[in-house]
């Protein structure tokens, strides 16, 4: 600092380093006056993914209270598909035995076959819809509260 005879004159001219291209980061993500809790500087596309099928299971809890039997919903990456493998690969399942069912949603494949934040939601909306359908012997649209 001996160049600036001991005084900092303010920030660098120019923009600030993003190295990696992630965006900004520190201080922007703190508790403050408009976002008292903070915000979240990144939320990994994983538990977007499980944010968005929690909201979804949440917005059809009726259906869960009112329904005799038991379904789980689980998030997976990817299915485990053997070599030979040709056909599309699933988006979901149904497994499970007398007393619980398990919808399982795979992630990967769900979110390549979207183009953008409305479609992939359109299209969990639709996988789950059909999955609970499969269980309860329903029409999908029965389940729907969107339609409602």
């Amino acid at each position: 600092m001996d160049h600036l005879g001991g005084v900092v004159s303010g920030p660098r001219p120019g923009r600030m380093r993003d190295r990696r291209g992630r965006g900004p980061r520190g201080p922007m993500a703190l508790p403050g006056p408009l976002s008292p809790s903070s915000v979240p500087a990144h939320r990994p596309a994983r538990e977007s993914f499980d944010l968005l099928v929690r909201d979804i299971v949440t917005a059809l809890d009726a259906h869960f209270a009112a329904e005799p039997d038991h379904v789980e919903i689980v998030v997976e990456e990817a299915p485990l598909l053997p070599p030979e493998w040709t056909d599309d690969v699933p988006l979901s399942i149904l497994t499970g035995g007398p007393d619980v069912q398990r919808v399982v949603l795979f992630r990967i494949p769900i979110v390549q076959r979207c183009t953008g934040r409305e479609d992939l939601e359109d299209l969990v909306w639709t996988v789950v819809l059909d999955r609970l359908a499969e269980v309860w012997h329903m029409s999908p649209d029965d389940l729907d509260p969107r339609t409602h």
